[in-house]
């Protein structure tokens, strides 16, 4: 399995619009974070966990020639707004891409994407999506097996997703006892930590190094980062054995 981390910052991206902290002015690429997404190849399948506003960035830097599932985390803008570039896809590979997620996150696409999906007049060259609801039960892509893990974002219900030894969670601040249960054993766990400072809908820094300390797996990877948190140099040697800041191409094999 190769995975790929596309995005590794949250909302505004880094650098962000109009700031001139010591993060966004940093020269470091490492400190420079397009929307949180990731990228898998494994069993013959190239799976896409969200598609944000950089999604087309994002797979024309990853040269990203095939795509065979979108899965979502959730529907908020930063995880989707980028759908309609999808259509590079379809045009190459002639056919629709299946897109998984919630009921509620299909329901959204549907809404903010209506021309995609308006069974009247077909506007030539929309983007060709299939939606295929997930209910917390295991499916595949393939002869892939990914099983959906419920958590919490403030209160909106997100999944993250494991694919056999590894695990990426993101936009969340509570994880069940049975969703870290459903985590436990994972080699790689990609989870969220948006800031140093407490925020009402995401885990901060330390937070997060106490799940990953309670789960311990043999990396620990934080993703969907703010400006706020500080600089990648500066973190990172603050950080315990085993969990790393991630940054935007990171490469796990597994």
């Amino acid at each position: 399995m190769k995975i790929r981390l596309l995005g590794t910052g949250t909302s505004q991206g880094i650098p962000c619009i109009g700031c001139t902290c010591a993060v966004c002015l940093s020269s470091d690429k490492k400190d420079k974070r397009l929307r949180a997404s990731a990228h898998i190849e494994a069993q013959g399948q190239s799976i896409v966990i969200d598609t944000g506003p950089d999604f087309r960035q994002q797979m024309l830097r990853a040269q990203v020639q095939h795509l065979d599932a979108v899965l979502f985390t959730h529907q908020h803008k930063d995880h989707t707004a980028g759908l309609d570039d999808i259509r590079g896809f379809n045009f190459a590979q002639k056919k629709a891409i299946p897109l998984y997620g919630r009921p509620s996150v299909l329901a959204q696409l549907r809404q903010e994407f209506a021309y995609i999906f308006d069974t009247g007049y077909k506007y030539p060259g929309l983007p060709q999506v299939e939606l295929l609801e997930l209910n917390g039960t295991a499916f595949s892509v393939g002869k892939l097996c990914i099983q959906p893990i419920e958590g919490l974002h403030a209160r909106l219900p997100v999944y993250g997703f494991r694919i056999g030894d590894f695990c990426y969670m993101t936009d969340v601040n509570y994880l069940s006892y049975a969703s870290k249960s459903q985590m436990k054993g994972c080699r790689v766990i990609v989870l969220s930590a948006l800031r140093q400072k407490p925020h009402p809908s995401h885990y901060t820094l330390a937070e997060a190094c106490e799940i990953l300390k309670e789960l311990a797996p043999e990396m620990g990877y934080l993703t969907h980062i703010s400006h706020l948190m500080g600089t990648h140099a500066a973190v990172s040697p603050t950080l315990p054995p085993g969990i790393q800041l991630a940054y935007d191409g990171l490469e796990i094999q597994l």
